[in-house]
């Protein structure tokens, strides 16, 4: 049924340096929307970050947001952990859901989310932002169009601009928090598609004191699809020139390539030779996309029309990235069909 063109009232979770982003988004870039409520266990960081965006209340217990009657929807961008529970409690509420990736960390935890979406009849969108990037946008356009016929070779790749500190790394981030953006990307760029297999090789090159420790910061991940087609997606912890990310896609009718990484298209040519200058951190390249996507989860509430990232296609991508994991364990190509059951 149609909602209401009323403004959309929403309640963001989780106030670090994700969440602090699209609650400014929700608050000052985007019209018809009204940041209600910051919720953040962590002593006053939901009342500091509801400060500075002009939110009406600080909460320190998701709980009060599910209880709140101004609250239509929830931005969840909590540790990963947490994800998959606050979908379904919100869901349970009856508030529609953005949820940061991953949605969830095991299939199963997947499934009982978008169950619960599902069963309370509210909107559940995943934060995969680059299919809301122009670059990308196009690219999946001229698929549309059949320019570039059936796929037959993919790349992916992240590359981010270092700086992390290893002990907050958890193990498997590499594969369910960087390169489940590109697994998804992947899936994008083949239409109807799905992945049969993944072979992973995967180190510790930019911390290898930390290898025994289950960090991983360098990876590369063969995906082969059910139409033939073999995708690569690879990621690194550490970039010297800044956040890169970029994509191709190579079929019969030609190739489309993704991206560049600069923050303007000047480039200087002087005594020292040539240089452009590069961005240096998502926020940077993609606050376009980050930006469409909210905008598109608010009118997706708004209308009641489907959301465009859903939670299967957040269970398809988790499902690669617990391939690739289970593929750099076992040293071997792993079908699917063994992580999905």
């Amino acid at each position: 049924m149609e909602r209401s063109s009323k403004e959309v009232g929403v309640a963001l979770i989780g106030s670090g340096r994700m969440g602090s982003f699209h609650g400014g988004t929700v608050s000052r870039r985007l019209r018809g929307t009204r940041l209600v409520a910051v919720a953040d266990p962590a002593p006053g960081a939901a009342e500091a970050l509801a400060g500075a965006l002009d939110a009406d209340r600080a909460y320190t217990d998701a709980a009060q947001v599910w209880a709140d009657p101004e609250v239509d929807a929830v931005v969840i961008a909590a540790p990963a952990r947490f994800h998959a529970g606050l979908v379904v409690a919100a869901a349970e509420a009856g508030k529609h859901v953005f949820c940061e990736k991953p949605m969830a960390l095991s299939l199963p935890d997947a499934d009982r989310a978008v169950a619960a979406a599902r069963a309370a009849g509210v909107a559940l969108q995943v934060g995969f932002n680059r299919r809301f990037a122009p670059d990308w946008q196009a690219a999946r356009a001229l698929l549309d169009a059949g320019t570039i016929g059936t796929p037959r070779l993919l790349r992916s790749l992240t590359r981010d601009p270092g700086g992390f500190d290893p002990a907050h790394v958890p193990p498997g981030t590499i594969f369910l928090e960087t390169l489940i953006h590109d697994f998804d990307t992947l899936r994008f760029l083949n239409p109807g598609a799905e992945a049969v297999e993944v072979y992973a090789v995967a180190d510790a090159l930019v911390e290898p004191a930390w290898r025994d420790r289950g960090l991983l910061d360098t990876a590369v991940v063969t995906v082969r699809f059910d139409n033939g087609a073999v995708g690569t997606a690879e990621a690194c912890f550490e970039a010297a020139y800044g956040y890169d990310v970029r994509g191709e896609v190579f079929g019969p009718g030609g190739t489309a390539t993704l991206g560049d990484g600069r923050r303007t298209t000047m480039v200087f040519s002087g005594a020292g030779g040539r240089t452009a200058e590069t961005v240096g951190s998502d926020q940077e390249l993609f606050a376009g996309a980050y930006t469409a996507e909210l905008a598109a989860f608010a009118d997706a509430v708004r209308t009641g029309a489907p959301a465009p990232v859903t939670g299967q296609d957040a269970r398809a991508a988790l499902a690669i990235a617990l391939a690739a994991a289970a593929s750099v364990a076992g040293n071997r190509p792993v079908r699917l069909d063994e992580v999905t059951g």
